[in-house]
């Protein structure tokens, strides 16, 4: 998730104040990923360090924002909106995942039954799967952009559920088959020597 490019967006709507930022991005995208007033600001900063929006006096009719700190965006921030919008978004190789990390350490340890870990996850990842789709089933057809928003990201939510119920089901046979064949086995540790790290520190005597 990209907050920089998604508050850009939304300031090149109007300029903004940090506490209206959060409220309009939890709007658009269903508070599914909420934002703390600390990480708007952090990113505010930056973006203008960057020269894509800079503070500006505003009145506005709210009044509760008075004496508020409006952001506006620049005209390169307008076309960096437009350039994050007209590209795909790139998912790279190297993307951590906690899950497959997890796994990937899980059967390299002694001792651990990466069947049981693998069995925990399913259930749990299950269960998100039928309240999501619960959810979305009690929603009904959208009837504002709001809501189509909300919908959009739920579906997104709803399949990668899917997927990762269909990768444990395939985990599972490639770790049966690998047990069967004797490769399931405890990684021990390396005893050859990094050749960087923190050096040990000498004790003097």
């Amino acid at each position: 998730m990209s907050v920089r490019q998604s508050l850009l967006a939304i300031l090149d709507q109007g300029p903004c104040y940090g506490y209206q930022l959060r409220s309009e991005f939890d709007r658009r995208t269903g508070s599914t990923w909420p934002l703390n007033v600390g990480q708007i600001y952090n990113t505010l900063d930056r973006l203008e360090r960057d020269g894509l929006v800079e503070k500006t006096e505003v009145e506005g009719s709210d009044p509760d924002s008075s004496g508020q700190i409006y952001y506006r965006i620049t005209d390169a921030g307008s076309a960096e909106v437009a350039g994050w919008l007209g590209s795909p978004v790139e998912r790279s190789a190297a993307t951590r995942d906690e899950l497959a990390i997890k796994l990937a350490i899980a059967v390299t340890l002694p001792g651990v039954d990466i069947a049981q870990v693998i069995q925990v996850q399913r259930t749990a990842t299950l269960r998100t799967l039928q309240e999501l789709t619960k959810t979305k089933n009690a929603s009904g057809d959208p009837e504002s952009s709001e809501e189509l928003a909300w919908l959009l990201v739920v579906d997104s939510m709803i399949f990668q559920a899917e997927a990762e119920v269909r990768w444990l089901d395939h985990s599972e046979a490639r770790l049966a088959r690998a047990s069967a064949a004797g490769l399931a086995a405890p990684l021990p540790l390396s005893t050859e020597v990094p050749k960087r790290g923190r050096p040990a520190k000498v004790v003097a005597r």
